[in-house]
Protein backbone atom coordinates (compact mmCIF):
# COMPACT_ATOMS: atom_id res chain seq x y z
CA UNK A 1 0.00 0.00 0.00
CA UNK A 2 1.42 3.56 -0.87
CA UNK A 3 0.87 5.69 1.53
CA UNK A 4 -1.95 7.95 1.85
CA UNK A 5 -4.52 9.83 4.02
CA UNK A 6 -7.86 9.04 4.31
CA UNK A 7 -10.70 10.39 5.51
CA UNK A 8 -13.69 8.92 5.37
CA UNK A 9 -17.47 10.75 5.33
CA UNK A 10 -20.65 9.91 5.38
CA UNK A 11 -21.47 10.56 1.73
CA UNK A 12 -23.90 9.48 0.00
CA UNK A 13 -23.44 7.83 -3.62
CA UNK A 14 -25.84 6.83 -6.44
CA UNK A 15 -27.39 3.68 -5.51
CA UNK A 16 -29.81 1.92 -3.08
CA UNK A 17 -29.46 -0.11 -0.53
CA UNK A 18 -29.92 -3.65 -0.81
CA UNK A 19 -33.74 -4.42 0.49
CA UNK A 20 -34.51 -0.80 0.58
CA UNK A 21 -38.28 0.05 0.12
CA UNK A 22 -39.72 3.21 -0.62
CA UNK A 23 -43.10 3.69 1.33
CA UNK A 24 -44.51 7.48 -0.06
CA UNK A 25 -44.51 8.97 -2.86
CA UNK A 26 -44.79 11.96 -1.10
CA UNK A 27 -42.04 13.06 0.84
CA UNK A 28 -41.13 16.34 2.39
CA UNK A 29 -37.01 17.01 2.89
CA UNK A 30 -37.09 15.53 6.59
CA UNK A 31 -38.51 12.55 4.59
CA UNK A 32 -35.63 12.61 1.92
CA UNK A 33 -32.97 12.96 5.04
CA UNK A 34 -34.36 9.70 6.70
CA UNK A 35 -33.91 8.46 3.16
CA UNK A 36 -30.16 10.04 3.04
CA UNK A 37 -29.34 8.05 6.46
CA UNK A 38 -30.48 4.31 4.23
CA UNK A 39 -28.50 5.56 1.40
CA UNK A 40 -24.73 5.77 3.44
CA UNK A 41 -24.08 2.16 1.95
CA UNK A 42 -21.83 3.80 -0.68
CA UNK A 43 -19.54 6.92 1.05
CA UNK A 44 -17.26 8.75 -0.71
CA UNK A 45 -13.96 9.28 0.88
CA UNK A 46 -10.59 11.64 -0.06
CA UNK A 47 -7.35 10.90 -0.98
CA UNK A 48 -4.41 13.28 0.15
CA UNK A 49 -1.61 13.78 -1.91
CA UNK A 50 1.50 15.86 -1.57
CA UNK A 51 1.53 18.91 0.95
CA UNK A 52 -0.92 21.38 1.16
CA UNK A 53 -0.24 25.12 0.28
CA UNK A 54 2.24 23.33 -2.13
CA UNK A 55 1.96 23.03 -5.74
CA UNK A 56 1.59 18.89 -5.71
CA UNK A 57 -1.29 18.92 -3.08
CA UNK A 58 -4.22 16.87 -4.75
CA UNK A 59 -6.78 15.72 -3.11
CA UNK A 60 -8.61 12.62 -5.13
CA UNK A 61 -11.86 11.27 -4.70
CA UNK A 62 -13.58 7.52 -3.88
CA UNK A 63 -16.29 5.98 -3.71
CA UNK A 64 -16.22 2.20 -2.08
CA UNK A 65 -14.44 0.67 -5.24
CA UNK A 66 -11.54 2.99 -5.71
CA UNK A 67 -11.24 6.83 -7.31
CA UNK A 68 -13.47 8.53 -9.18
CA UNK A 69 -13.63 11.76 -11.10
CA UNK A 70 -15.23 14.32 -9.38
CA UNK A 71 -16.20 16.49 -12.62
CA UNK A 72 -17.38 12.99 -14.24
CA UNK A 73 -18.09 10.23 -12.42
CA UNK A 74 -19.87 11.33 -9.33
CA UNK A 75 -23.96 11.60 -10.84
CA UNK A 76 -25.08 15.53 -10.89
CA UNK A 77 -28.68 14.76 -9.32
CA UNK A 78 -29.29 12.04 -6.58
CA UNK A 79 -33.24 12.18 -6.97
CA UNK A 80 -34.57 14.35 -10.46
CA UNK A 81 -37.92 13.89 -9.83
CA UNK A 82 -37.33 16.25 -6.40
CA UNK A 83 -34.39 17.89 -7.76
CA UNK A 84 -31.38 17.37 -5.13
CA UNK A 85 -27.89 17.72 -6.56
CA UNK A 86 -24.82 16.20 -5.64
CA UNK A 87 -22.60 19.13 -5.28
CA UNK A 88 -18.06 18.80 -4.74
CA UNK A 89 -16.98 21.25 -1.95
CA UNK A 90 -13.97 23.08 -3.09
CA UNK A 91 -13.68 25.76 -0.63
CA UNK A 92 -15.11 25.27 3.04
CA UNK A 93 -16.70 28.39 4.67
CA UNK A 94 -14.12 30.86 5.99
CA UNK A 95 -11.12 29.48 4.31
CA UNK A 96 -9.37 31.51 1.43
CA UNK A 97 -7.28 29.09 -0.28
CA UNK A 98 -8.24 28.74 -4.09
CA UNK A 99 -8.70 25.30 -4.04
CA UNK A 100 -10.66 24.01 -7.29
CA UNK A 101 -11.50 20.99 -9.25
CA UNK A 102 -8.60 20.71 -12.55
CA UNK A 103 -9.78 19.96 -15.54
CA UNK A 104 -6.76 18.82 -17.30
CA UNK A 105 -5.33 16.09 -14.85
CA UNK A 106 -6.44 12.40 -15.20
CA UNK A 107 -9.47 12.03 -12.81
CA UNK A 108 -9.63 15.87 -12.33
CA UNK A 109 -8.67 15.98 -8.71
CA UNK A 110 -8.92 18.96 -6.54
CA UNK A 111 -5.81 21.20 -6.14
CA UNK A 112 -4.96 24.63 -5.12
CA UNK A 113 -4.90 27.30 -8.31
CA UNK A 114 -1.60 28.54 -9.10
CA UNK A 115 -0.41 32.26 -9.48
CA UNK A 116 2.75 33.44 -11.12
CA UNK A 117 4.52 30.10 -9.70
CA UNK A 118 2.84 30.32 -6.32
CA UNK A 119 -0.32 28.56 -4.51
CA UNK A 120 -3.13 31.32 -4.36
CA UNK A 121 -5.20 32.87 -1.59
CA UNK A 122 -7.78 34.41 -1.86
CA UNK A 123 -7.56 37.97 -0.62
CA UNK A 124 -9.54 38.78 2.48
CA UNK A 125 -11.88 41.55 1.44
CA UNK A 126 -13.22 43.42 5.21
CA UNK A 127 -15.34 42.69 6.57
CA UNK A 128 -15.13 39.14 5.07
CA UNK A 129 -12.52 36.70 5.83
CA UNK A 130 -12.19 33.89 2.80
CA UNK A 131 -15.03 32.20 1.29
CA UNK A 132 -18.76 33.38 2.36
CA UNK A 133 -20.17 30.07 1.90
CA UNK A 134 -18.63 26.70 1.02
CA UNK A 135 -17.94 27.13 -2.11
CA UNK A 136 -17.89 24.24 -4.69
CA UNK A 137 -19.43 22.79 -8.28
CA UNK A 138 -22.05 20.61 -9.75
CA UNK A 139 -20.04 17.79 -11.31
CA UNK A 140 -21.19 16.58 -14.65
CA UNK A 141 -21.27 20.05 -15.93
CA UNK A 142 -19.55 22.12 -17.80
CA UNK A 143 -19.93 25.74 -19.06
CA UNK A 144 -19.13 25.90 -22.82
CA UNK A 145 -16.48 28.21 -23.66
CA UNK A 146 -18.02 28.33 -26.69
CA UNK A 147 -21.84 28.85 -26.20
CA UNK A 148 -22.82 32.84 -25.98
CA UNK A 149 -25.29 32.97 -23.81
CA UNK A 150 -28.36 35.03 -24.78
CA UNK A 151 -28.79 36.42 -21.39
CA UNK A 152 -25.29 37.52 -20.14
CA UNK A 153 -23.72 38.25 -23.62
CA UNK A 154 -20.59 35.79 -22.99
CA UNK A 155 -19.13 32.71 -23.30
CA UNK A 156 -18.68 29.96 -20.87
CA UNK A 157 -15.51 29.82 -18.50
CA UNK A 158 -14.37 26.56 -19.25
CA UNK A 159 -15.51 25.01 -15.67
CA UNK A 160 -18.04 23.14 -14.09
CA UNK A 161 -20.82 25.44 -12.67
CA UNK A 162 -20.22 26.66 -9.05
CA UNK A 163 -22.45 26.33 -6.09
CA UNK A 164 -22.54 28.62 -2.97
CA UNK A 165 -23.75 26.67 -0.39
CA UNK A 166 -24.93 28.65 2.48
CA UNK A 167 -26.17 25.99 4.97
CA UNK A 168 -25.07 26.71 9.14
CA UNK A 169 -22.59 23.78 8.63
CA UNK A 170 -18.73 24.57 7.77
CA UNK A 171 -18.30 21.80 5.36
CA UNK A 172 -14.86 19.86 4.75
CA UNK A 173 -12.80 19.79 1.24
CA UNK A 174 -13.87 17.10 -1.23
CA UNK A 175 -16.97 16.53 1.14
CA UNK A 176 -20.12 15.65 -1.57
CA UNK A 177 -23.14 17.38 -0.43
CA UNK A 178 -26.85 16.72 -1.40
CA UNK A 179 -27.98 20.23 -1.91
CA UNK A 180 -31.65 22.04 -3.64
CA UNK A 181 -30.96 24.99 -5.82
CA UNK A 182 -32.23 28.33 -4.68
CA UNK A 183 -31.37 30.51 -7.67
CA UNK A 184 -28.45 32.31 -9.14
CA UNK A 185 -26.20 34.89 -9.94
CA UNK A 186 -24.38 35.99 -12.98
CA UNK A 187 -20.85 36.83 -12.55
CA UNK A 188 -19.04 38.30 -15.58
CA UNK A 189 -15.53 37.60 -14.87
CA UNK A 190 -13.04 38.80 -16.44
CA UNK A 191 -15.11 39.01 -19.43
CA UNK A 192 -16.37 35.15 -18.84
CA UNK A 193 -20.17 34.02 -17.89
CA UNK A 194 -19.52 32.88 -14.54
CA UNK A 195 -22.98 31.04 -12.77
CA UNK A 196 -22.85 30.91 -9.22
CA UNK A 197 -26.07 28.78 -8.10
CA UNK A 198 -27.71 29.13 -4.45
CA UNK A 199 -28.30 26.43 -3.16
CA UNK A 200 -28.32 24.51 0.43
CA UNK A 201 -27.43 21.39 1.74
CA UNK A 202 -30.71 19.18 2.30
CA UNK A 203 -29.49 18.53 5.98
CA UNK A 204 -30.05 21.85 6.79
CA UNK A 205 -32.59 22.90 9.71
CA UNK A 206 -33.31 25.51 7.62
CA UNK A 207 -33.95 23.43 3.93
CA UNK A 208 -37.33 23.14 4.75
CA UNK A 209 -38.67 26.18 4.96
CA UNK A 210 -36.26 27.82 1.85
CA UNK A 211 -37.02 27.17 -1.75
CA UNK A 212 -36.34 29.88 -3.66
CA UNK A 213 -33.97 33.70 -4.14
CA UNK A 214 -37.05 34.81 -2.00
CA UNK A 215 -36.57 32.81 0.83
CA UNK A 216 -33.15 33.58 1.02
CA UNK A 217 -33.86 37.15 1.80
CA UNK A 218 -35.90 36.74 3.85
CA UNK A 219 -34.61 33.90 6.55
CA UNK A 220 -30.66 34.90 5.46
CA UNK A 221 -31.11 39.09 5.43
CA UNK A 222 -28.27 40.78 3.70
CA UNK A 223 -26.86 37.13 2.31
CA UNK A 224 -27.45 38.03 -1.11
CA UNK A 225 -25.92 41.74 -1.41
CA UNK A 226 -22.83 40.45 0.48
CA UNK A 227 -22.32 37.80 -2.04
CA UNK A 228 -22.55 40.20 -4.89
CA UNK A 229 -20.22 42.41 -2.72
CA UNK A 230 -18.08 39.65 -2.47
CA UNK A 231 -17.64 39.05 -6.04
CA UNK A 232 -17.17 42.39 -6.80
CA UNK A 233 -14.51 43.28 -4.81
CA UNK A 234 -12.70 40.20 -4.17
CA UNK A 235 -9.90 40.65 -7.26
CA UNK A 236 -9.40 44.31 -6.45
CA UNK A 237 -6.57 43.79 -3.66
CA UNK A 238 -4.15 41.81 -7.02
CA UNK A 239 -4.56 45.04 -9.02
CA UNK A 240 -7.54 43.67 -10.86
CA UNK A 241 -11.02 45.95 -11.56
CA UNK A 242 -14.43 45.54 -10.06
CA UNK A 243 -16.21 42.39 -11.24
CA UNK A 244 -19.71 43.16 -12.77
CA UNK A 245 -22.84 40.92 -13.28
CA UNK A 246 -25.64 40.37 -15.89
CA UNK A 247 -28.99 41.15 -14.52
CA UNK A 248 -27.76 44.20 -12.18
CA UNK A 249 -26.71 41.67 -10.17
CA UNK A 250 -30.05 40.29 -9.87
CA UNK A 251 -30.74 36.82 -8.48
CA UNK A 252 -32.59 34.76 -10.55
CA UNK A 253 -35.23 32.40 -9.41
CA UNK A 254 -34.54 28.37 -8.97
CA UNK A 255 -36.57 27.59 -11.91
CA UNK A 256 -33.96 29.99 -13.98
CA UNK A 257 -31.43 28.01 -12.08
CA UNK A 258 -32.55 24.60 -13.01
CA UNK A 259 -32.64 25.60 -16.90
CA UNK A 260 -29.19 26.48 -16.43
CA UNK A 261 -28.15 23.57 -15.07
CA UNK A 262 -29.69 21.62 -17.39
CA UNK A 263 -28.32 23.40 -20.37
CA UNK A 264 -24.14 23.05 -18.82
CA UNK A 265 -25.37 19.26 -18.05
CA UNK A 266 -25.82 18.79 -21.57
CA UNK A 267 -23.02 20.75 -22.75
CA UNK A 268 -20.76 18.42 -20.36
CA UNK A 269 -22.48 15.43 -22.30
CA UNK A 270 -20.74 16.76 -25.13
CA UNK A 271 -17.73 16.61 -23.73
CA UNK A 272 -17.95 13.20 -22.56
CA UNK A 273 -19.33 11.99 -25.71
CA UNK A 274 -16.72 13.36 -28.15
CA UNK A 275 -19.17 15.44 -29.88
CA UNK A 276 -16.91 19.01 -29.50
CA UNK A 277 -13.15 19.08 -29.02
CA UNK A 278 -12.03 18.66 -25.30
CA UNK A 279 -9.17 21.44 -25.99
CA UNK A 280 -6.98 19.28 -23.15
CA UNK A 281 -9.73 18.52 -20.73
CA UNK A 282 -9.27 15.18 -19.33
CA UNK A 283 -12.17 12.88 -19.42
CA UNK A 284 -10.99 10.07 -17.99
CA UNK A 285 -13.38 8.16 -15.69
CA UNK A 286 -13.64 5.05 -14.11
CA UNK A 287 -17.97 4.53 -13.81
CA UNK A 288 -19.48 5.43 -17.08
CA UNK A 289 -20.06 2.08 -18.94
CA UNK A 290 -19.60 3.02 -22.77
CA UNK A 291 -16.86 6.13 -22.39
CA UNK A 292 -14.51 6.01 -24.80
CA UNK A 293 -12.30 7.53 -21.80
CA UNK A 294 -13.37 5.19 -19.55
CA UNK A 295 -10.66 3.83 -17.20
CA UNK A 296 -10.02 0.72 -14.76
CA UNK A 297 -9.91 1.01 -11.12
CA UNK A 298 -6.31 -0.05 -10.61
CA UNK A 299 -5.37 1.98 -13.42
CA UNK A 300 -7.07 4.97 -11.76
CA UNK A 301 -5.08 3.51 -8.35
CA UNK A 302 -1.77 3.78 -10.60
CA UNK A 303 -2.35 7.55 -11.73
CA UNK A 304 -2.78 8.06 -7.81
CA UNK A 305 0.45 6.12 -6.60
CA UNK A 306 2.28 7.99 -9.09
CA UNK A 307 1.47 11.41 -7.35
CA UNK A 308 4.08 12.72 -4.63
CA UNK A 309 3.03 11.12 -0.63
CA UNK A 310 0.78 12.62 1.40
CA UNK A 311 3.54 14.92 3.99
CA UNK A 312 3.43 17.68 6.57
CA UNK A 313 2.01 21.36 5.02
CA UNK A 314 3.66 23.75 4.01
CA UNK A 315 4.48 26.97 6.07
CA UNK A 316 2.15 29.81 5.47
CA UNK A 317 3.20 33.13 5.15
CA UNK A 318 1.31 35.97 7.35
CA UNK A 319 0.01 37.77 4.47
CA UNK A 320 -2.42 35.65 3.61
CA UNK A 321 -4.43 36.69 6.43
CA UNK A 322 -4.27 40.38 5.83
CA UNK A 323 -7.21 42.36 5.54
CA UNK A 324 -7.68 44.58 2.16
CA UNK A 325 -10.27 47.61 2.92
CA UNK A 326 -11.93 48.17 -0.27
CA UNK A 327 -14.31 50.85 -1.61
CA UNK A 328 -16.61 50.26 -4.69
CA UNK A 329 -16.65 53.11 -6.64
Amino acid sequence: MFAKRVVARAFTGNSFPKNFVVESDTWSFKGVRRFLKQCRSMPYSIVERGSQYGTDYRIYINDENGPVSPLHDIPLMLDADKKIFNMVVEVPRWTNTKMEITMKEVLNPIKQDVKKGKPRFVANCFPHHGYIWNYGALPQTWENPEHLDDGTGCKGDNDPIDVLEIGYRVAKRGEVLQVKVLGTIALIDEGETDWKLIAIDINDPSADQINDVSDVEKHFPGLLKASVEWFKIYKIPDGKPENHFAFNGEAKSAAFAHKIIDEVHAFWKTLIDKEVDAKGISCVNTTLDGSQFKMSRSEAEEVVKKTPEFVHPQPLEPIVDKWHYVHLK
